[in-house]
C-alpha cells in the first residue's frame, strides 16, 4: 500500500489567493479567494493585490485543511509558488509557507508557477487524461504565451514564445477597446459564440514559425474600431458579437498555426493546453477538431485547473517531494522565472 503523502499548497502569484491539500496525486481541496477590487481599475493593481492576499491567506488555508479533513500535524510538506508573478503577492505566499513549514518542522517545496500550469495535467481525477512523455504544451495566460516540449516532469524546453504581449493581454486589451469591463477575455468568448467569425478580418503578425506577437494585432483592432466609429458612432454596440467573434477567430487561428508548425517540427502529436486562456471555448473546440483532422491526441484540463489555483502547485509539489527536491528557508520569491528554471 502506498504511504499517503499530504501536501498543503499555496498559490499567490497574482490576484487570487488559493490553498489546496493533495494526498499523493488526488486533490482533497482547492480553495480560491478572488479579488473583486481590481475590476474598477481595469486591471490588477499590485499594491491592492498584496494587501488582499494578507487578508485572505489565513482563512483560505484554514478552509482548505477543513475541506480536506486533514490536520496540520498530518502534513508531509508545504509547497508554494516561488514565481513568476507580482512580487508583493508572491512575498505573502512565500513568507506564510516558510513560517508554517518551520513551525511544523516539515519540508518546504518551492514551485515554478509555469511548470505547475503544465503539470496540472497529472492530477488524478475521473475523466482526466494524462499525457505521455514527450508531449507539447501550449501555455496561454495573461502573462505568457509559449509552446513547450515536455520530456519528463521537470525537463522542459521552450520551442516558441511571444516576443511582446501575451495572448491573455490581447483578449483583455481588445475587450477594453470595445468598452467591455475587466477581465474582458471571458466576455469576448461569450459574445463570440453568437457572432460571425468571418465578419471582419484582422492582419496576423509575421514572426518566426513558432513565435508569437500580439502587439500589432491589438493596434490593428484599435485603428479598425476608431475608423468605423468615425463613420458610425454606434458601430461597436450594433456589431459587438461579430467583432468579438472575428477577434477571437483571428487569435485562435494564430495559436493553432503555431501549434501545427511545432507538431511538424517535432513529430510529437500529443498536445496539451495550460494556463488561464485555455478556458477559452474556441481554443478547446479547435483542439478537439484537430484530433479528427490531424490525428493529434489532445489533453484539455478541467476549467478549475486552468486559472491560477493551488491544486496545480500541489501536484507539482508532490512530484518534487518524491524526488526529495526540497527548498531551503533562504529561498526567495522571483517575479521573473522561465518555465525551464
Amino acid at each position: 500500500m502506498i504511504k499517503p503523502v499530504y501536501i498543503l499548497a499555496i498559490e499567490s502569484s497574482c490576484d487570487d489567493t488559493s490553498a489546496s491539500v493533495i494526498c499523493n496525486t488526488k486533490i482533497l481541496s482547492n480553495v480560491i479567494a478572488n479579488q473583486d477590487v481590481h475590476s474598477k481599475y481595469g486591471g490588477v493593481v499590485p499594491e491592492l493585490a498584496s494587501r488582499a492576499h494578507q487578508q485572505n491567506i489565513v482563512p483560505v488555508v484554514q478552509q482548505a485543511l477543513e475541506q480536506a479533513g486533514v490536520s496540520k500535524k498530518n502534513l508531509s510538506a508545504i509547497a508554494f509558488t516561488k514565481g513568476p508573478g507580482l512580487m508583493g503577492s508572491l512575498l505573502v505566499g512565500t513568507s506564510f509557507a516558510k513560517s508554517l513549514a518551520l513551525g511544523l518542522q516539515i519540508p518546504l517545496i518551492d514551485v515554478n508557477h509555469m511548470q505547475a500550469h503544465i503539470l496540472a495535467h497529472f492530477i488524478k481525477e475521473e475523466g482526466n487524461k494524462t499525457p505521455p512523455f514527450p508531449f507539447l504544451c501550449l501555455t496561454i495566460s495573461g502573462g505568457h504565451t509559449q509552446i513547450v516540449k515536455i520530456s519528463n516532469y521537470f525537463e522542459m524546453e521552450i520551442l516558441g514564445e511571444t516576443i511582446d504581449d501575451a495572448v491573455g493581454e490581447a483578449f483583455d486589451k481588445s475587450a477594453k477597446i470595445l468598452g467591455l469591463p475587466y477581465p474582458g477575455g471571458p466576455l469576448i468568448d461569450k459574445y463570440a459564440k453568437l457572432g460571425n467569425p468571418k465578419a471582419y478580418s484582422f492582419t496576423k503578425p509575421k514572426v518566426g514559425d513558432l513565435d508569437f506577437s500580439f502587439s500589432g494585432l491589438k493596434t490593428g483592432i484599435l485603428y479598425f474600431i476608431q475608423k468605423q466609429q468615425r463613420i458610425n458612432p454606434n458601430f461597436v454596440e450594433e456589431n459587438l458579437i461579430d467583432i468579438c467573434a472575428s477577434i477571437q477567430f483571428t487569435i485562435v487561428e494564430i495559436l493553432m498555426e503555431k501549434l501545427k508548425n511545432a507538431v511538424k517540427k517535432t513529430n510529437i502529436k500529443h498536445i496539451a493546453i495550460a494556463g488561464g486562456v485555455s478556458a477559452n471555448s474556441e481554443i478547446r473546440s479547435r483542439l478537439l477538431q484537430a484530433e479528427k483532422h490531424f490525428g493529434w491526441t489532445t489533453y484539455i484540463p478541467k476549467f478549475e485547473y486552468t486559472t491560477d489555483n493551488a491544486a496545480m502547485i500541489a501536484i507539482t509539489g508532490y512530484l518534487k517531494y518524491l524526488n526529495n527536491n526540497y527548498s531551503d528557508v533562504s529561498v526567495t520569491a522571483q517575479a521573473r522565472l522561465k518555465v525551464t528554471e
